[in-house]
């Protein structure tokens, strides 16, 4: 099934924010929702936040980097859906092997495939390696730890749910990813979230300038107060 996609520029929209002003966006748009459907969790690290903010929709896969697995699928299919999206990727591998976390689930040579099919960068739920040669591909790179090696490496299924840092990512989600960890950003929402980011952003700016402004006293405190900002 072809994935669904919105305008381009909603894209480079989001990618001009930060994302957790995407998530204070996405909350005005459409409410709370709870944490595993809307932003990742502390154990998710940005291991290149040089890049910035980065914005691509979600191929997904569920991997074992430390044993041999009898339902061993075909790498090629996670990779074609990537390389036939014909739209910016963000790579969602997870680490379903027993102990996660054991054996690195990304380096910097599937980092060198991953950009040239047209991935801007890769969320792994699990450990990576080769981080510098990661960097080297220009590949954002999330992940919840650092090991040097991996053992027998099988992709197990793609395009699936996953979880990755306490997230749910669905295939074709779009993800907005930078320091901070990742959000989440379902398609049909994305048009309007895109649009609501200027709002949260000018707001929180007068915020910013009020509170900093030169001489600032508890009176201006309490005139703030009354103005129920």
């Amino acid at each position: 099934m072809p994935m669904k996609t919105v305008d381009r520029a909603v894209l480079n929209t989001l990618g001009e924010y930060d994302s957790a002003t995407v998530q204070n966006a996405a909350i005005l748009v459409r409410g709370y929702v709870p944490a595993d459907e809307d932003y990742s969790g502390p154990e998710l690290r940005c291991f290149l936040p040089e890049f910035g903010t980065l914005v691509g929709y979600a191929v997904t896969a569920e991997a074992t980097p430390l044993h041999e697995h009898p339902a061993a699928g075909d790498w090629d299919e996670y990779y074609d859906t990537i390389a036939y999206a014909n739209a910016p990727v963000m790579g969602v591998i997870v680490d379903a092997d027993s102990p996660p976390g054991r054996g690195a689930i990304m380096g910097d040579g599937m980092a060198y495939r991953h950009v040239a099919l047209g991935a801007v960068g890769v969320v792994t739920g699990g450990s990576v390696r080769d981080v510098a040669g990661i960097r080297s591909a220009r590949c954002g790179l999330w992940g919840t730890g650092q090991v040097p090696g991996h053992g027998p490496f099988n992709m197990l299924r793609c395009n699936v749910p996953v979880w990755a840092g306490g997230l749910r990512i669905n295939p074709g989600d779009i993800i907005v990813g930078d320091a901070d960890g990742i959000t989440r950003v379902p398609v049909e929402i994305a048009s309007d979230v895109a649009t609501m980011c200027r709002e949260v952003r000018l707001k929180e700016s007068e915020m910013h300038r009020y509170f900093s402004a030169p001489g600032f006293t508890v009176k201006d405190y309490e005139a703030w107060k009354k103005r129920g900002a």
